[in-house]
């Protein structure tokens, strides 16, 4: 039998307000789940538009996720590494997207991107492509927007490792970039999958730098978020069914990768 210290509960006070703080998350899903037409459900989410914008949410997250792990960990590794300078700066710089509003996001990305960008200008006239109001558009607003959440949780996983066994792999003649795939990777495993989640669950319901950069063409660039939105203005039963489906796919995704990938970081 456990015992808590004598000190250990909380003020009756401190117990309230956190109960007020769960319910201010909790109140407007249970606000949606009592409003969702669950009679019509399956009809609502099998409609072409939400299968479709389902289908283009999953795989561009998919992508984004799969291109924030690429660039993500060496970024993280080096922040981590402390070997650029000055260092507060690049992680701020990195961290940004995290708390600038992602229409800012998409607004810059069309000033770089966009037929008359920075560099888009020069994709333009030398391959006559622009990304903008594409299916890439909305692969690399997802990625800049997401991908800072991957790189702080593998900077936090590197920051926190044991170099015991990466010394060891240095004395038996190991080189760096083979200790790092081999020994470094591995035991930061838990991390990189806590950094992959979050970083698919942002993908998945990023709206506001898609629509900006990336339009809202049904079957193109419409993903559920912008799909929920445009329903919102014409079938509002529409709307709350794609809403509970999606939010019901991020707790899918959270609950399943966490018993497979996360047991190390999150605990039994």
């Amino acid at each position: 039998m456990t015992h808590r210290p004598p000190n250990s509960r909380l003020p009756a006070s401190i117990t309230g307000v956190g109960i007020l703080g769960l319910a201010t998350i909790v109140a407007p899903l249970a606000a949606l789940a009592w409003a969702a037409p669950w009679h019509r459900i399956v009809e609502l989410l099998s409609a072409p538009a939400a299968v479709s914008a389902l289908g283009l949410s999953l795989s561009a997250a998919a992508l984004a996720t799969l291109c924030a792990l690429i660039l993500g960990v060496p970024l993280a590794a080096v922040l981590a590494s402390d070997t650029v300078r000055p260092a507060r700066l690049v992680r701020l710089l990195v961290v940004v997207p995290m708390v600038m509003p992602p229409v800012v996001i998409g607004t810059a990305l069309l000033t770089l991107l966009g037929r008359r960008g920075l560099l888009g200008r020069y994709l333009y006239e030398w391959f006559g492509w622009t990304p903008t109001y594409t299916f890439a558009a909305v692969v690399i607003a997802q990625l800049v927007v997401a991908m800072p959440f991957l790189v702080v949780s593998v900077e936090a996983a590197l920051r926190s490792r044991n170099i015991d066994a990466e010394e060891a792999a240095y004395t038996l003649g190991a080189s760096r970039i083979t200790t790092f795939r081999r020994v470094t990777v591995p035991e930061i495993r838990g991390g990189i999958a806590a950094g992959a989640i979050m970083c698919f669950a942002r993908a998945l319901g990023e709206f506001g730098a898609t629509v900006t950069f990336a339009g809202n063409v049904e079957g193109l660039t419409q993903t559920m978020p912008l799909a929920i939105y445009l329903a919102l203005q014409r079938d509002e039963e529409a709307a709350i069914a794609m809403a509970v489906g999606l939010v019901a796919l991020s707790v899918i995704v959270l609950v399943c990768l966490r018993a497979r990938w996360m047991p190390a970081v999150t605990g039994p």
